[in-house]
């Protein structure tokens, strides 16, 4: 099936004593959470197309260094609840989000959580910071607040293609082979599977409400004069991460960021490319982790 609604979803993977996060509409975020519910939290804002899944190996990671991580499947993707009507707008994904820093932030919880945000998670968690200051610090992966259209578009035809899914794990895993050939490791079945929803007829398509391309791609575009606004306001600390082979990010959209967010710093991790937390997942947990050990003590 391509879209189904919350009562028809099973309930979310989540840590014990947490529960779903049911948002203000009546969709259920899926939400998964490591490490020490007393520690220190950080937010995982996964990008457009994508689900918590990818953040596993960072989550881990900094679970195991002393902090609480907080992944969550946004609204429309993975296990997530998809609206039957199809309705999706920006304003919804960053209401999701800032109730998700709330949740992170509850007792026993020391303080606002860190947001690790990438593509459209690091666009969310800007407008959250600005509308209700929701975090202590921003790591934005791989995105500006203007972005190179070129780059977003070959994104979307990626997401567009095979609208009728595939007839096999293997022709999917030749579609993303295609797509990632800076990967080289071709996808497992394993690894592939949680990825392809089931369809009546037996074939398998992505995990996201294919809906979501007219209407969010869309939305993103007109909020770029927003997202500026909001940037030039960000006064927590603030770590940019890139690709140097990105696409969606230049130079000069850098360059424009910095110069709205003074303080921010910037790291460029070489042979990465926008899936940067993909591409090299060991540099991007180690950049991350510097950069929050150094903000831990901050509220």
């Amino acid at each position: 099936m391509v879209a189904t609604s919350t009562s028809e979803r099973a309930a979310p993977a989540i840590a014990p004593g947490d529960s779903g996060l049911r948002t203000p509409d009546g969709l259920v975020l899926a939400v998964d959470a490591f490490g020490d519910a007393r520690a220190p939290a950080i937010v995982f804002a996964h990008g457009f197309g994508q689900t918590r899944g990818a953040w596993a190996g960072s989550a881990r990671a900094l679970s195991a260094a002393g902090w609480r991580c907080i992944t969550a499947d946004a609204r429309g993707h993975g296990e997530s609840g998809w609206r039957d009507d199809g309705n999706y707008d920006f304003d919804q994904f960053i209401g999701d989000l800032v109730q998700l820093a709330r949740l992170a932030a509850r007792p026993p919880a020391p303080g606002r959580p860190i947001l690790v945000g990438a593509s459209m998670g690091g666009l969310l968690g800007i407008m959250a910071q600005a509308r209700a200051d929701a975090f202590r610090a921003l790591v934005l992966v791989d995105i500006t607040p203007r972005w190179e259209t070129a780059g977003v578009e070959r994104i979307l035809a990626f997401m567009r293609a095979h609208p009728d899914g595939f007839d096999s794990l293997d022709a999917a895993a030749d579609a993303i082979a295609h797509y990632l050939p800076q990967r080289g490791a071709r996808r497992t079945p394993e690894k592939l599977r949680p990825l392809l929803v089931p369809l009546a007829s037996g074939r398998l398509r992505w995990h996201w409400d294919a809906r979501l391309l007219d209407r969010i791609a869309h939305d993103s575009e007109r909020q770029q004069a927003a997202l500026l606004d909001a940037a030039r306001r960000i006064r927590v600390p603030t770590l940019l991460i890139s690709g140097a082979n990105s696409d969606v990010v230049s130079d000069t959209t850098i360059a424009e960021f910095l110069a709205c967010v003074p303080h921010a710093r910037h790291v460029r991790l070489p042979e990465a490319t926008h899936m940067v937390a993909g591409d090299r997942n060991d540099a991007f947990t180690a950049a991350v982790r510097e950069f929050v050990e150094n903000v831990r003590g901050e509220t």
